[in-house]
C-alpha cells in the first residue's frame, strides 16, 4: 500500500478549518480564556489604564511654558504646577513686626538726616539763640526743626524742642555730619527749616500816633553782616520802634545777620526802602529829629547832644561814613570822643554806644521802664 502522500506547505489540502495557509498568514488561534503573559511593565492586554495612569495630552510647543537655561540657551519646560502646598508656618508675632532699617555699620534704627540744601523759598535759620528767638517771636512759618543726636532734653536744646512741639513742629535728632552738610559754619547744634524774613512796611514804623520817645535805627549802606547783626541786637535791647535799610548796596537780613543778633532780629520791624534821602524827610514830616554820627567838623560830642524826644539815628557804612545827600539831611552830627591810642571804632561800636546814649536820655519821658535783669551772653 503505497504511503499517504503528505501535503506540502502552502497547500490547503488537508488543513483544518480555522488556519491560514501561507507562512504570511500562519497565525494560531489562542485557545479562549486564556491571555498571553504580559511583558515586565507592559499592562495586561484588554485591559484599560486607570484614570490616573493616562498619559497626558500632549500640548503645542507655543503653549508650553519653557524656561531658558542661561548656560546653553536651552529651553527647559517649567514643571506642572500641582495642588500640594506647603503647609504653611503658624503666623509669629514678632516675626511680622515690621523692623526699621539698620544703620550701615551698626544696628538700630537709622537717623533722618538732614537735607543737605534748603528747598526753594525756604532758608536754614541756625544757632541755638536765633532758633529759641525765632519760635518766641512767632512771626515765621516753621516747618521743621533738627537738633544735635543727644542734645535734646536740656538746655536751651530742650527748650527749643519743648516749645515746638507745642505748636505742632516736626523735630528730628540727627548726626553732626549731616547739620554740617545742611549749614557749613557753627550751627552750635540747631538748624531749623522756616519761610525767609518778611520785611515791615515803612507806613509801619512812622504811624501817625508815633510815641514821643520813639527812636529809630537808618543804616546807611552798611555791607558787614556781623555789624549789622551786634548793632541789630543793640537796636532791640535799647527797644528801637524800626529799622530803616536802603534796597542797594546794603547787608540784606539773611540767617547770618540773624544767627549773629542772636536772635534780636526776630522782634524788630524792619523796613527797606529805594530812597533813603527821601526817607528821611518823611522821617522828619513825623516830627522825628535826624542824628548822624559823623566824626567830621562840627559834629557835636555825644556827650552834649540833646537826643530826648522822636530821635532817628543814622549809622554809616565802614569806611566811607555817611554818603553826602544822608549827611545834608541829618539834623546835626555826633561824634564819639576818642581817648584812648586807636583812632576810630568800626559802625557796630559806635552804633551801639549811641544808641544807649539816646534811650538814656530818653528814659525819663519813657512810659516802660527798662529792664534790670539783662544780661550779658
Amino acid at each position: 500500500m503505497a504511503d499517504a502522500q503528505r501535503p506540502t506547505k502552502g497547500s490547503s489540502k488537508g488543513a483544518p478549518k480555522g488556519r491560514s495557509s501561507g507562512r504570511s498568514g500562519d497565525r494560531r488561534e489562542r485557545p479562549a480564556g486564556k491571555a498571553p503573559a504580559p511583558r515586565p511593565g507592559q499592562a495586561p492586554a484588554g485591559s484599560r489604564p486607570a484614570r490616573d495612569e493616562r498619559p497626558a495630552p500632549r500640548t503645542p510647543a507655543r503653549d508650553r511654558d519653557e524656561e531658558r537655561t542661561p548656560a546653553r540657551g536651552r529651553s527647559v519646560p517649567r514643571p506642572a504646577a500641582t495642588d500640594e502646598r506647603k503647609p504653611s508656618r503658624p503666623p509669629n508675632a514678632q516675626e511680622s513686626r515690621a523692623r526699621p532699617p539698620a544703620r550701615r555699620g551698626g544696628t538700630g534704627p537709622r537717623k533722618p538726616a538732614a537735607p543737605a540744601a534748603a528747598p526753594s523759598g525756604h532758608e536754614f535759620l541756625y544757632g541755638r539763640h536765633a532758633v529759641l528767638e525765632m519760635l518766641l517771636a512767632g512771626r515765621r512759618k516753621v516747618y521743621r526743626i533738627h537738633l544735635l543726636e543727644g542734645t535734646s532734653a536740656s538746655g536751651i536744646p530742650g527748650e527749643i524742642a519743648s516749645r515746638a512741639r507745642l505748636r505742632g513742629i516736626t523735630v528730628t535728632e540727627v548726626s553732626r555730619q549731616a547739620l554740617d552738610a545742611a549749614v557749613p559754619v557753627n550751627h552750635q547744634g540747631v538748624v531749623a527749616e522756616v519761610d525767609p524774613y518778611t520785611y515791615a512796611d515803612l507806613d509801619d514804623l512812622l504811624p501817625d500816633n508815633l510815641p514821643e520817645d520813639a527812636l529809630l535805627l537808618v543804616l546807611d549802606h552798611l555791607q558787614d553782616v556781623q555789624n549789622m547783626g551786634t548793632l541789630l541786637r543793640t537796636a532791640e535791647a535799647m527797644g528801637v520802634l524800626g529799622v530803616i535799610l536802603p534796597d542797594r548796596r546794603s547787608a540784606e537780613i539773611t540767617p547770618a545777620a540773624v544767627n549773629a543778633s542772636a536772635g534780636a532780629v526776630e522782634h524788630l520791624r524792619i523796613a527797606v526802602v529805594h530812597n533813603l534821602a527821601q526817607t528821611l524827610d518823611r522821617c522828619k514830616a513825623a516830627g522825628v529829629w535826624v542824628a548822624g554820627l559823623d566824626a567830621g567838623p562840627g559834629a557835636v560830642p555825644l556827650a552834649r547832644a540833646d537826643l530826648k524826644g522822636r530821635i532817628a539815628l543814622v549809622v554809616g557804612a565802614e569806611g566811607e561814613g555817611l554818603a553826602r545827600l544822608v549827611r545834608e539831611k541829618c539834623d546835626w552830627l555826633l561824634a564819639i570822643p576818642m581817648y584812648g591810642k586807636v583812632a576810630s571804632l568800626n559802625a557796630a561800636v559806635a552804633g551801639s554806644i549811641a544808641l544807649v546814649a539816646a534811650r538814656q536820655a530818653q528814659r525819663g519821658s519813657s512810659v516802660e521802664p527798662a529792664r534790670e535783669e539783662g544780661v550779658i551772653i
